[in-house]
């Protein structure tokens, strides 16, 4: 099976999210976890989250994706997927890294849920002092 364009495929994660994306150049169909793009993220901030890249490198339309998606929440995933297609794009064309960068779309957010420690109840929670 011989294709002509080339496929780029890239990681990218948020939280406990991560999502793999392979971009090949298309029309800009977009299938989530074998789900079109809009059903599978429903607002348009989360959609747009996706597109950015794209639209801040002029490409939009011009790239289909296919993307499977684990983990964390339904913004957290949105997230993930617009750092694997920021990367996606980057070694599709390493010029469009002056455009991307700057917005911060190649950047992975380190915030992580910070872990429940022994003997408390949460992560900086602590039982109730009492005195007496």
């Amino acid at each position: 099976m011989s294709t002509t364009a080339t496929t780029h495929s890239a990681t990218g994660r948020r939280k406990t999210a991560v999502a793999r994306v392979w971009m090949t150049e298309g029309t800009g169909q977009i299938t989530i976890n074998g789900r079109l793009f809009e059903d599978y993220l429903p607002t348009v901030e989360l959609q747009n989250s996706v597109l950015a890249p794209f639209q801040a490198a002029a490409l939009v339309n011009k790239f289909d994706l296919n993307v499977v998606v684990k983990g964390g929440g339904t913004p957290a995933q949105a997230v993930a997927i617009r750092h694997a297609v920021s990367r996606a794009l980057n070694l599709h064309d390493p010029e469009t890294r002056k455009l991307i960068k700057p917005l911060g779309f190649l950047t992975r957010d380190p915030r992580m849920k910070e872990r429940k420690k022994s003997g408390q109840p949460g992560a900086r929670a602590r039982f109730q002092f009492s005195k007496r």
